[in-house]
């Protein structure tokens, strides 16, 4: 089986460290622009890691196709289908989840697979909205709310984000809003507590409601303060940080359950790069394995059954949790059991 990783970033090297020690690979090719990052994760990896030019990222059939770099997402991933093999894409970019969603008929049809923003959100948010799905015998409402980025390529997407228009999901329509609106104070867990959150182009949306098609309401918010709201439309200001800091999760399920209508709140702390890069991981990893629910293009709440990939994440120690209380900081109690 051979691997091959687009991007050595913050999320990119740690995807590939993650996915050497869950599979027995044959081959993992670590490709990317700067020659002095790509030799040193090489490096830092030992075998099977090797090497790879532009001209490696070109998959033959039955590889898989790790996306972690800012980089031409759909063209890159019909050239895959066309190759027969299959595609793992990181990008949280609403333009790129769209374009690699409109594949799915095409992935169906050569029995591939296209998992779509496989990261810490979307990714493990949208797996945190099918776990807490199972919870209700319909599902309303989704609302997600995150902070913190991954890297340097997510701080930028961040920015772009907040500058490009919101999609709301509302009673079977698209409500288009303005970025950097809707203000709305999110609780997450000690100690990232109490964050003002807006509106933008995220793609978190798109995805669950292609996951729970009967869905009424679904939102996504990120967290941003006064100067990214007021810089959003221009170039970033500032370099950003080549790991990210703290970042967190919350995702907000309502739905019903017999004639009671109920509310379930999961959570996750962590690096967003650090859990990105595990999402990833574990993404390509069940795809080789075959656990999959089905080939095709789509976002992980299709594409995994929520309950053991969670456990499988929290063995490789990204954990998340029932959100218990909406304000002052709230408590995160352990899910890995299943609940």
């Amino acid at each position: 089986m051979r691997v091959i990783l687009v991007g050595a970033g913050a999320v990119g090297a740690r995807a590939a460290r993650q996915l050497i020690s869950v599979l027995a690979l044959d081959d993992l090719v670590v490709v990317d622009r700067d020659g002095a990052l790509r030799a040193a994760v090489v490096e830092s990896l030992g075998d099977p890691a090797r090497e790879g030019s532009d001209a490696d990222a070109v998959p033959e059939r039955g590889d898989v196709l790790i996306l972690a770099a800012p980089t031409a997402q759909r063209s890159t991933v019909e050239q895959a289908l066309e190759r027969g093999a299959h595609a793992v894409s990181t990008s949280d970019a609403l333009s790129d989840v769209k374009a690699l969603l409109d594949l799915d008929a095409e992935a169906r049809e050569r029995r591939l697979h296209v998992v779509v923003g496989a990261a810490f959100s979307p990714g493990l948010a949208c797996v945190l909205a099918a776990h807490s799905a199972t919870r209700f015998e319909r599902v309303d409402e989704i609302h997600v709310a995150k902070v913190g980025t991954g890297g340097p390529g997510c701080a930028r997407q961040l920015h772009r984000a907040l500058g490009e228009r919101g999609a709301d999901w509302h009673d079977g329509a698209w409500g288009r809003r303005r970025g950097g609106s809707g203000r709305t104070l999110c609780w997450f867990p000690d100690p990232v507590r109490g964050v003002d959150c807006y509106r933008g182009g995220f793609p978190e949306p798109l995805l669950l409601t292609t996951a729970f098609p009967g869905v009424r309401r679904v939102t996504a918010r990120a967290g941003a303060n006064r100067r990214d709201r007021l810089t959003a439309r221009l170039p970033m200001l500032r370099r950003p940080h080549p790991e990210g800091g703290l970042g967190a999760l919350r995702v907000e399920v309502r739905g019903r359950r017999g004639t009671a209508v109920d509310e379930y709140v999961l959570g996750a702390l962590d690096r967003p790069g650090v859990a990105a890069g595990t999402v990833a991981a574990l993404a390509a990893a069940w795809l080789i394995e075959g656990r999959l629910t089905r080939p095709g293009a789509g976002g992980l709440a299709e594409l995994v059954e929520p309950t053991p990939f969670l456990a499988a994440l929290a063995e490789r120690g990204v954990k998340a949790a029932v959100f218990e209380g909406s304000s002052g900081g709230g408590q995160l109690v352990d899910v890995a059991d299943g609940r």
